[in-house]
């Protein structure tokens, strides 16, 4: 087992780490490209919010357990640092815009967490027999599509949340920001963002689905093959070419195609394809033990003159990226060598 912290990063810190909120022009507020590095630098994670973002006093802020469990919990900021440290390195993809679910989005980032996974919590409150869901709140209130009062809340299958959810106050070493989810947040790899509620301050314990506008109204679709809406959680099988940029200009010569991929499972091939030529396999790197992303590449003798390249994922599961028109749809990039 982990050793409990020693000391735990200062709340000082984390506010001051950078503005509460993101100021015009800031990367996080569009979708940046991944960038090089295998892990994605902090200022470049994007932010998305519904209800904007809360005003937390870290002397009062606590988070409870609650519902049907035989020990209800409530811990303050310096009980939850105190617990054993694990660490997490997972893929994190926004889903987009929940009015616009076939809209193809790419806000993505590599992100390692510091935190615990939230069954350390659960098997001290003891869920009862009844419980079937998990309903996580955030500290985020505010009116959304004319309902005044609402705060965040996501839910999830009792056994998804004790198997997969992990409690996150850490992103890449230093503590969470507050536009990241400060004090603490849920972390759930090999889903959509909009299942990791930040701020996070009520786990509750229920017999069925909470009926709320972010868990039954907004964020479900209808997958191809079923005629019933589905709330938005795992993450389709996904690609983004890097290098070339789109609308950029290369040197003559061999041109390297660089890129990540991501699924819930791992990605087995990548194939390009350029000028609407054939589709030919990438050099795949090979998923480690962890929920990442994978990087691929590919090297190519080009003429000079304006070219196409797109790029198409397919899963351990079978899935393959679709056409142009679906949301997860093969990237494409344009660009000129010479």
């Amino acid at each position: 087992m982990t050793p409990p912290l020693t000391s735990a990063p200062s709340a000082t810190s984390a506010t001051e780490a950078a503005p509460l909120t993101p100021p015009p022009g800031d990367p996080s507020l569009a979708d940046p490209a991944p960038g090089p590095d295998f892990v994605t630098p902090v200022d470049n994670v994007f932010v998305r919010t519904h209800l904007g973002l809360p005003e937390i006093d870290p002397a009062t802020w606590t988070l409870t357990v609650e519902g049907l469990v035989a020990r209800p919990l409530r811990l303050d900021l310096p009980a939850v640092l105190a617990l054993p440290r694990e660490q997490l390195t997972a893929v994190h993809e926004c889903f987009g815009s929940p009015f616009r679910p076939d809209t193809p989005t790419r806000a993505v980032t590599n992100i390692e967490w510091t935190g615990l996974p939230l069954a350390a919590l659960l098997d001290r409150a003891r869920p009862l027999p009844a419980a079937r869901h998990v309903r996580f709140e955030g500290a985020d209130t505010g009116s959304f599509q004319g309902e005044d009062g609402l705060s965040y809340v996501k839910d999830l299958p009792l056994e998804t949340a004790r198997r997969d959810v992990f409690l996150a106050h850490g992103m890449n070493g230093e503590p969470l920001r507050p536009r990241h989810g400060w004090p603490l947040r849920a972390v759930v790899p090999r889903m959509f963002g909009t299942n990791s509620v930040k701020w996070l301050t009520r786990i509750v314990l229920t017999e069925e689905r909470p009926q709320h506008m972010f868990t039954t109204t907004f964020y479900t679709r209808v997958l191809p093959g079923d005629d019933t809406p589905q709330p938005v959680r795992a993450v389709d099988v996904n690609s983004k070419i890097l290098a070339p940029e789109g609308g950029s200009s290369v040197s003559p010569g061999d041109v390297v195609f660089r890129g990540r991929t991501w699924s819930t499972t791992e990605v087995v091939r990548l194939d390009l394809s350029v000028d609407g030529g054939p589709w030919e396999p990438a050099t795949l790197d090979v998923l480690g033990a962890e929920p990442t992303w994978q990087g691929f590449s590919l090297r190519r003798t080009l003429r000079p003159g304006p070219h196409t390249v797109r790029s198409r994922a397919t899963d351990a599961a079978g899935r393959v990226q679709p056409p142009p028109g679906a949301r997860n749809s093969v990237h494409e990039v344009r660009f000129t060598v010479g």
